[in-house]
């Protein structure tokens, strides 16, 4: 999930609409994750965020959809161990399916452990999917202008999204560099594996810091204290589409409340 967090630049209705409303709405949709225990909703949710990122892909594409599957298919690997480790762990309930004379998974476990991972997936895919098709700058922007956010918790807030796929790509780097001096890292055993990466993150951290002084810098240099609410002169008006778009978003809540 390389980069799951870069704007993608495109054309399609999620681009034009107002910044707030898409973070409104996929908040909307993270909590109607959380208000249901359906089985059933929760897997419709996760179809619904899919069909939110083709419709946000575009035409021509601008890459959503795939970064969308992508993000399934990383956070199904997550929730296949997740998963694992609640049947494990959790023994209360009648055994469904026994493994020995006095242990096997039960019906708790299972439901439980389902549960936790359709709430997972439907949780975070809509803020993933609404981030990537909104600018930062615009983000920021609005929380000033329309929310009446001080501006250094605004870009404190985008900083830290701006910054995640910057790690993602200097730890990728990082594991490449290591690659190239002979350190093989296909290896099945997980444990072992997570051995040889854990002392990758020192040099991760070195450099992270790096870029954060010379972040500040940078912001300093540009008058980063005196931003205020009318420093900002782009417009931003909403439109039908984000209506509609808000109404969705609590039927959606509305419905997981509902069952």
């Amino acid at each position: 999930m390389k980069g799951f967090l870069d704007y993608l630049p495109g054309n399609s209705v999620f681009h034009k609409m107002h910044p707030l409303s898409k973070m409104f709405v996929s908040l909307l949709i993270c909590a109607s994750a959380f208000c249901s225990s359906n089985f059933i909703y929760l897997a419709g949710i996760i179809l619904f965020n899919i069909l939110l990122g083709a419709i946000g892909n575009g035409k021509p594409g601008c890459g959503l959809f795939s970064r969308t599957m992508g993000l399934v298919k990383g956070l199904v690997k997550m929730s296949i161990f997740l998963f694992i480790l609640q049947i494990l762990v959790i023994r209360t309930g009648n055994i469904v399916v026994p493994l020995g004379k006095n242990f096997g998974f039960t019906d708790v476990a299972i439901k439980n452990g389902l549960l936790l991972v359709l709430r997972l997936t439907g949780a975070t895919l809509p803020l993933s999917i609404l981030i990537s098709v909104t600018n930062l700058n615009d983000l920021s922007n609005t929380m000033v202008k329309n929310l009446g956010v001080p501006y250094k918790y605004a870009f404190t807030l985008t900083s830290a999204i701006r910054f995640i796929p910057v790690f993602s790509i200097e730890m990728s780097n990082i594991i490449d560099s290591q690659k190239a001096r002979g350190i093989d890292f296909e290896i099945k055993n997980p444990f072992k594996k997570l051995s040889m990466i854990l002392p990758l993150c020192f040099p991760l951290l070195i450099s992270s810091v790096r870029k954060i002084e010379a972040t500040a810098t940078a912001a300093e240099l540009r008058g980063f204290y005196l931003r205020t609410r009318q420093s900002c002169s782009k417009e931003y008006r909403l439109h039908l589409s984000d209506a509609v778009f808000i109404l969705i978003g609590f039927a959606v809540l509305a419905g997981g409340i509902f069952l």
